[in-house]
Formats: structure tokens, C-alpha cells, sequence
């Protein structure tokens, strides 16, 4: 992967990036999601964050060879703390990461996304945590994907500043409203996987000396849950 061509992944990442917009790609790597953008004219410019010093160097390496280093600008920094008011970012990428890490990100300096209007993220796991966020924060809902690349299953959430957000129930926010109204095969195979993880860990709880009742009870009300969605999605 490079920055001409994006993996599926951040190539669906880069789909919600808004025509024009000033973005900060916040976990950048190698800053190929931005620069792309920049080639490609969807971006006027923005912030590569990184936390780490390595991919922080690689970052600032691909801008400079790319000849971008005066509209982008590589930034080693926690989180959203790479983000300056003076930056003008209105939209925020954040992809590759667990759903708890996202949401730590985004609490922990939520004023630093006052001009943000358009969040895309990309959770490897905990997407629920993330869309729960959203609600109580915000952020609505505008689209999801799933998708299957490499052996792995991945959700990109896109979500616009509002006033009154959407309330979503349990189920839309463990599944997300938009991919429980258009499943797909990623869709099927990631919640049949979690089926499967659920009852054994499950099993395990139950055969422990002192059963954790509530533990259990949850357990089994989840297992249900996605038994019954894939039931109706199966159908």
C-alpha cells in the first residue's frame, strides 16, 4: 500500500471525506490517507497526527517527498491535541484502531473538535462504544460500512455534527442502523463469529466455581440478540 493505492480499508475511509474540507487524520501512519486525498484534490489540506515517533518520521517523510509540506502538516501529538485552532479542521479521520481507544481519543479532548463538522471512523473492534459516542455527543449518524479484507472484518462509521442526534436502541447501536438495514456477507460472517466467541466465553463463566450471575445473564442476553438478528437477516 501507498498513497496512489489505498487498501480497501482507508480506501472506504477516504469515500467519506467531504469535497474541500480540512482534515485531520488523527493515528496517520505513513500519511497516505491524506495525501491521497491531497492528490487527488478532495482535501484542501490539514494535520497528520501521530503519537508515535516512528510512523510520526514516515509521516513527515511522504509529505515532503510528495511536495505537500505547505498544506500539510505532520504533527507528533496525543490524539486530538495535534489539532490547532489555526489548522481549520472541520473534518476528523481516525481508522485502524480498537472502538475504546477511538472514544478515549475523541473524550479526553472533545473541545478540540469545535469547528469539526465530520467525523469517519474506523474501529477495528468496539464499534458500539463508538457509535454511543456519537449519540451523546452530537454526532449523527450518516452512513456505515463493513467490509472483509485480509482475514479481517473492518466497520467505517461516518457521523455529522448535530443538534439533535438520533436515539438509537440497543440493538442499532451493538449492529449500526445502517447495516442492519442492508446487511452483507462481512456482515453475517463478523456477527456469526461473535455468536461463537459469546458462547464459549459463555461456557467458560458457567463452569467457573462461583458463577458470576449477572456476567452470565448478560452473556446470554447478547448470544440472543445475535441470534436473533441473524436469524432475520438470514431469512
Amino acid at each position: 500500500m501507498d498513497a496512489d493505492h489505498l487498501s480497501q480499508r482507508l480506501a472506504t475511509v477516504a469515500d467519506y471525506i467531504p469535497q474541500g474540507s480540512r482534515l485531520a487524520d488523527i493515528g496517520t501512519d505513513h500519511a497516505y490517507l491524506p495525501v491521497n486525498l491531497l492528490k487527488r484534490g478532495i482535501i484542501t489540506g490539514g494535520v497528520a497526527g501521530e503519537v508515535v515517533r516512528g510512523p510520526f518520521e514516515n509521516a513527515q517523510r511522504e509529505i515532503a517527498r510528495e511536495g505537500f509540506s505547505d498544506q500539510l502538516t505532520a504533527r507528533l501529538a496525543n490524539g486530538l491535541r495535534a489539532i490547532e485552532p489555526t489548522d481549520q479542521i472541520d473534518t476528523v479521520a481516525i481508522a485502524g484502531m480498537g472502538g475504546a481507544l477511538i472514544t478515549q481519543i475523541l473524550t479526553q479532548d472533545f473541545d478540540r473538535l469545535a469547528g469539526v463538522r465530520r467525523l469517519v471512523l474506523q474501529p477495528n473492534v468496539g464499534a458500539m462504544q463508538v457509535r454511543q459516542f456519537l449519540m451523546t455527543h452530537g454526532f449523527q449518524l450518516q452512513a456505515e460500512q463493513i467490509l472483509s479484507e485480509d482475514g479481517h472484518i473492518y466497520e467505517v462509521l461516518v457521523a455529522d455534527r448535530s443538534d439533535h442526534p438520533q436515539t438509537y436502541t440497543e440493538e442499532q447501536l451493538r449492529f449500526g442502523p445502517y447495516l442492519l438495514a442492508a446487511p452483507n456477507a462481512a456482515f453475517v460472517t463478523k456477527w456469526r463469529h461473535e455468536a461463537q466467541r459469546t458462547r464459549e466465553v459463555l461456557q467458560q463463566v458457567q463452569a467457573a466455581k462461583t458463577v458470576p450471575t449477572e456476567k452470565v445473564a448478560a452473556l446470554q442476553a447478547e448470544l440472543a440478540q445475535i441470534e436473533e438478528v441473524l436469524e432475520r437477516v438470514s431469512a
